[in-house]
């Protein structure tokens, strides 16, 4: 009988043990899109406009993953496919969705007022937050920050000209920590699955 306890006490501070080196030698999750975590090359926080001219800054956001993008509200092509996308994104996190912001930041305050963010990016997710810098400083900070390419191109007329830019989103975790770099039209449930990942973090 004595022996027999010596055996199952083993058994068990075997598998505590077990338990322990497992957990101590837990694998960094495996993400669709490129992990960016731990890079220090990065300052992912702001202080940006709101559509009601409130300062926003990242802090404001702790608690949800958020996605972060650049773009401008006269793009032609890649600005409005990335909100659709993300617009299906949501859809497939269904309940899961009220944990993630999608923040646009424009890189064209001079043509992006307070007014036509608040109708243009909520019309793709009323969830979605347009955010524009206040000034050329607060885009030169966020835009070096984030390390976005941006650059006008000459149009016809003064005003028509348009902007290259990354092409590509940020993801921020429920803490304020740059996670992810995530590539332009690299598909819906792929984004899903890895905020999915951050989400249960």
């Amino acid at each position: 009988m004595f022996k027999k306890s010596i055996t199952i006490f083993q058994f068990v501070i075997s598998c505590s043990v077990l338990g322990i080196l497992l957990n101590g030698c837990e694998l960094k999750p495996k993400f669709n899109n490129v992990d960016i975590t731990g890079s220090n090359s990065f300052s992912p926080v702001f202080e940006l406009e709101d559509p009601s001219h409130k300062l926003r800054h990242l802090d404001d956001f702790k608690g949800k993953v958020v996605i972060v993008f650049f773009g401008y509200t006269q793009c032609p092509d890649v600005c409005p496919t990335t909100l659709t996308e993300m617009q299906g994104v949501m859809k497939l996190l269904g309940e899961q969705a009220s944990k993630v912001q999608v923040l646009f930041i424009t890189l064209d305050p001079e043509r992006d007022t307070a007014e036509l963010l608040e109708n243009y990016v909520p019309a793709f997710d009323k969830s979605f937050l347009g955010l524009r810098p206040q000034d050329e400083k607060a885009l030169n900070d966020v835009t070096t920050g984030y390390k976005i390419f941006f650059q006008k191109v000459p149009g016809k007329s003064p005003g028509s000209y348009s902007l290259d830019h990354t092409a590509g989103s940020y993801v921020v975790d429920k803490e304020g920590h740059l996670r992810l770099f995530v590539r332009h039209n690299l598909g819906e449930q792929t984004l899903a699955d890895d905020l999915r990942v951050l989400i249960k973090q």
